[in-house]
């Protein structure tokens, strides 16, 4: 007797494992769901807006530097002051960064101190090369090269910050003057900005187009033209894209 309640016991507890175990199942489910996958092209297209995120971030100063500049000198403010005034402002959104960086993530001190004596001072130094230098792979020639110093600062500092990205830019021509409308078989333009302007600098460079991809060039040209500066694409003695200030 005593043997068949211990069997009887032990079926009752097999079966009732059994009828339980489906329940238990759903309650975990339910608990932690299982982790769907996520579509492919889902997937890519929240890769591709994180990359897109990033990438603007790191754009920002740059393109608050050109765009402020030109905004500035196109509404009445000498060069210099533009010039200044748009680096205080590059300068205070690298600033935000740091503060952001030191908040969100440990080491907080070690951070604030890398990007503090790291960070700014870069910027600070990038603001003022790029209103200053230009490599001589991005020139035609060296003559070209040579006159670079006398195109306008705000121009420059504009096509230092697109050979960012586009490394293979090259500047044709800047300063001009009328018997090199002769000596290319050209028209003398008596109103061009390729020529020394009142305040001493030129206000124009042409950019060479040949062997780039045409949605290159357009992106080119879009860049200048987004930052303020007039673009015009024409063919004189070669397919060049021509920006000047407005």
């Amino acid at each position: 007797m005593p043997l068949d309640v211990g069997a009887k016991l032990e079926e009752l507890r097999k079966e009732l494992a059994r009828e339980l175990r489906p329940a238990r199942t759903v309650r975990a489910e339910r608990a932690h769901p299982p982790r769907r996958k996520k579509p492919r092209r889902r997937l890519a297209l929240e890769i591709l807006i994180g990359v897109a995120r990033v990438a603007a971030v790191v754009a920002l100063p740059f393109l608050a530097y050109v765009r402020t500049a030109a905004f500035l000198y196109h509404h009445g403010t000498p060069t210099w002051i533009a010039l200044t005034i748009s680096a205080l402002i590059t300068l205070g959104i690298v600033a935000a960064y740091v503060a952001w960086f030191a908040r969100r993530f440990r080491g907080r001190a070690r951070i604030q101190r890398m990007l503090r004596w790291v960070a700014l001072p870069t910027a600070a130094a990038w603001c003022l090369y790029s209103a200053i230098y230009l490599a001589r792979v991005n020139t035609k020639s060296d003559e070209v090269h040579r006159y670079y110093s006398s195109v306008h600062p705000i121009l420059r500092i504009a096509l230092s910050t697109v050979i960012l990205i586009d490394a293979d830019l090259v500047v044709t021509d800047a300063r001009r003057a009328p018997q090199d409308y002769t000596r290319m078989r050209l028209p003398i333009n008596g109103r061009t900005k390729h020529y020394e302007q009142p305040d001493g600098w030129v206000h124009a460079v042409d950019l060479r187009t040949l062997g780039h991809g045409e949605i290159q060039n357009r992106l080119v040209q879009a860049y200048f033209a987004v930052m303020g500066f007039s673009t015009l694409r024409h063919v004189g003695t070669a397919d060049h894209l021509h920006v000047q200030l407005r």
